[in-house]
């Protein structure tokens, strides 16, 4: 049995792993698959991040510091930021669907998973621009609603799993940061939520408070994938 108080070690004991057959349903994971998958919860920060930073800086009339990111979807170029979605969204499910998230927190798999696929339905349920400031078309409403349910669940899913490493002692210091990150997603998502009104100072910057919100959160999945890929490295046969 794996001891789970080693530094580092995110994944809970093999016992876990050897639960998921009780029902006969399905088997372990294969390492080489366990790998991959956590591989795509280091890549789906990476790819987003790097995408409507790349787009919001290059994109001709777009203002980054006032435009949200889901606005790049709009426009002759739009699809970059759709295609972004739709592989974020990918990378996000497939690393949730992974026994080894599942071993962590099998409640903060499921919600990793929701939010994942609701970011890759925000991808053809296009944005109106939020100049317009009430959402008009059925596809914007729907846009709107699946980005409540994201930026819903990403603080959920911290403290979810705040939950879990507070009560492994080699992870202590990361259970920190995971609070810590929840915190700070609730407090950005109370004053983006408040930059979203014409008559409100904050306005000018929605799109900056909405890009300090989403880092929040990139940067917190990318550091727990990543541990999770040096456990399943260590731990993994040869």
């Amino acid at each position: 049995m794996t001891n789970p108080n080693v530094q580092g070690q995110a994944v809970l004991p093999e016992a876990e792993a050897e639960r998921e057959t009780a029902d006969g349903s399905e088997g372990p994971e294969r390492p080489g698959w366990s790998r991959f998958s956590v591989l795509c919860g280091m890549l789906a920060p990476v790819v987003f991040v790097s995408v409507f930073a790349a787009e919001g800086w290059l994109r001709p009339g777009y203002l980054p510091a006032g435009m949200f990111v889901s606005e790049l979807s709009l426009g002759p170029r739009g699809w970059i930021q759709i295609v972004n979605f739709l592989i974020t969204g990918s990378l996000i499910v497939v690393f949730a669907r992974s026994s080894v998230a599942c071993k962590v927190s099998r409640a903060g798999a499921v919600l990793l998973a929701l939010l994942g696929g609701s970011l890759f339905a925000s991808g053809p349920f296009v944005t109106d621009s939020s100049a317009l400031f009430n959402q008009v078309s059925v596809h914007g409403v729907i846009h709107g609603l699946l980005g409540a349910v994201v930026f819903s669940l990403a603080p959920a899913i911290c403290f979810v799993c705040f939950g879990h490493f507070r009560r492994v002692p080699g992870e202590r210091r990361f259970a920190f940061w995971t609070l810590l990150a929840a915190l700070l997603l609730i407090a950005g998502i109370v004053v983006l939520k408040a930059s979203q009104f014409p008559e409100s100072p904050l306005y000018a910057w929605k799109g900056l408070i909405q890009r300090v919100v989403l880092l929040t959160f990139m940067a917190w999945l990318f550091s727990f994938a990543l541990r999770l890929f040096r456990a399943t490295a260590r731990t993994s046969p040869g």
